[in-house]
């Protein structure tokens, strides 16, 4: 099918998606986000796919989150989403991780936000030497309650995990190969060669035996799904404050958000 936010090729039993929103520096949107889901279930479906790498168009950005633009009182608007906060990222998150094929993100520049989420829940990740990683939620009046969260702590430890999300600062690539965050650092010019080495020394082992270790790999932290189902229906009310909204504000008029009022 066509696509309109993504782009979605195969070749030599590999799936490739790409993010293709360079304007928002490949922030998503809800459509982003079902293009990418009816991608990666039909690489799931097909039986000569045996890895899939996740990307984003161009130099700058691999992706950048939510797109706050369209973000309003009571969550993203635009598509038709089936959850709460009008965003279906959390059926993304548990595809990514139920897919019985192992997915490589290939970071091309920026991961902030839910584009870092998005490349931390995939199976590995390879990043370019200009790479850079890091949250924002607590000053976008936002957070991932779910995996973006949680997981994260299993990856990198509660004191780092915690440091991320508290301070919202930005990471290099080094700093993030060094916290255990991706596998591997290549120059900007060998990334996607290095992602495709990589999907395609994955396709020629046995496929059921990257499909029972991925699912045992995911039994020690499946029980966050129940905890991401509660957290996303928390965030969906607060969405719909006023405090939440101060930091979508100030992303969008260039300002540093004054929750200050919220603290009384």
């Amino acid at each position: 099918m066509a696509y309109e936010d993504i782009i979605y090729n195969k070749s030599e039993g590999v799936a490739t998606i790409t993010i293709n929103r360079p304007k928002v520096l490949n922030a998503f949107r809800n459509l982003t986000v079902q293009e990418m889901i009816e991608a990666f279930n039909d690489a799931w479906g097909d039986r000569t796919i045996g890895a899939v790498i996740l990307t984003g168009v161009g130099e700058r950005s691999f992706c950048t989150g939510g797109d706050q633009s369209i973000r309003e009182t009571g969550g993203y608007q635009g598509k038709p989403a089936r959850s709460d906060t009008g965003m279906d990222a959390e059926e993304l998150h548990l595809l990514i991780r139920a897919i019985p094929k192992p997915v490589i993100a290939s970071v091309n520049g920026y991961a902030i936000g839910g584009g870092q989420v998005l490349q931390m829940i995939c199976d590995l990740s390879i990043a370019a030497d200009t790479a850079r990683f890091g949250q924002v939620g607590p000053r976008m009046g936002s957070v991932d309650p779910g995996f973006g969260t949680a997981y994260m702590t299993r990856v990198v430890g509660e004191k780092k995990a915690r440091e991320i999300w508290y301070l919202c600062r930005q990471y290099t690539a080094e700093e993030a190969l060094q916290m255990g965050l991706i596998n591997k650092v290549v120059p900007a010019a060998q990334l996607m060669d290095e992602a495709r080495s990589w999907a395609r020394e994955i396709v020629a082992m046995s496929p059921t035996a990257i499909k029972l270790a991925k699912m045992s790999f995911n039994a020690d932290t499946d029980h966050i799904k129940g905890i991401g189902a509660l957290g996303m229906s928390a965030l969906a009310l607060y969405y719909n404050t006023e405090e939440s909204m101060e930091g979508r504000n100030s992303f969008i008029e260039r300002r540093k958000p004054d929750f200050s009022k919220f603290r009384k």
